[in-house]
């Protein structure tokens, strides 16, 4: 086994499912130890008939530690401060500092009921842009606040901060004004949060996820005409995994990115090249 991450403390937020799950698995695996966050510890449900049913995945943590890795859960609301100043204190109470941190919660209620701009409810755009942009700029905010503070480790890093972004933070598509407006803002947010940590060698970077088979895009599974749709958009065909991803956000996060910072990841199967 190698540990890329060895005695590295990280906090993935959204951890419960999909792709912070993934990422929390993988982290521990390469040596990290995780702190999960998310509104609840059970997994998201999916709601495609062929999903695998939640009731059937242990919590996070609790799969974690049955493979014998060092965990805490955090229950965290990420669009609201205090919460967040909680999640990094208690992180940082329990085991002296903070290496990651993983900004990948997010909403997208667009993906079951897109609709275009002239018809786009309000309430969608706010929830989203609280939890997809404000989310991620309180968690770097603050993370970056105790990163600066402590001390830097062998490789002269103080930290590493990876935002969940999108191909749609880079590129746009109909129906989704709130989902691709607050990624376009994560991706503004990394690039300039990057500027302003570098002097404290903070690295600061994006994923940029294509579609990818999770719980957020498992309202359109069973679409034959959807799926269709979607393989085509992507050279590779089909879907991303969680795992492709947790890939990605595992070289962001580890000293393999030690010259990379203010970038945003394309893991897409091709999506951005067109």
């Amino acid at each position: 086994m190698t540990t890329r991450l060895a005695n590295k403390i990280a906090i993935i937020t959204g951890s419960s499912s999909g792709i912070g799950r993934a990422t929390a698995l993988l982290f521990a695996q390469q040596g990290a130890t995780i702190i999960c966050s998310d509104i609840r510890p059970t997994p998201r449900p999916e709601t495609s008939s062929s999903a695998p049913s939640p009731a059937t995945l242990l919590p996070t943590t609790q799969e974690l530690e049955k493979l014998g890795h060092p965990t805490l859960f955090v229950p965290t609301d990420i669009t609201q401060p205090a919460s967040v100043q909680n999640l990094i204190k208690t992180t940082v109470d329990k085991f002296g500092r903070l290496d990651i941190l993983f900004n990948n919660a997010g909403i997208s209620p667009e993906a079951a009921d897109p609709r275009p701009v002239w018809d786009y409810p309000e309430s969608y755009f706010d929830s989203t842009l609280a939890v997809n942009l404000k989310g991620v700029f309180l968690g770097t905010k603050y993370a970056a606040l105790q990163m600066k503070s402590q001390s830097p480790g062998p490789s002269g890093d103080r930290g590493w901060i990876v935002n969940t972004a999108s191909v749609l933070g880079l590129n746009g598509t109909p129906g989704t004004s709130g989902y691709v407006a607050s990624k376009h803002g994560v991706m503004g947010l990394t690039k300039t949060a990057a500027w302003d940590c570098a002097e404290w060698r903070i690295h600061v970077n994006a994923v940029c996820p294509g579609y990818t088979a999770t719980s957020m895009t498992a309202a359109f599974w069973d679409d034959g005409e959807v799926m269709a749709r979607l393989r085509g958009l992507h050279p590779f065909r089909g879907l991303g995994t969680a795992e492709d991803i947790a890939r990605a956000a595992l070289f962001l996060a580890s000293e393999d990115a030690g010259w990379v910072t203010g970038v945003g990841l394309p893991v897409d199967g091709g999506y951005s090249s067109l």
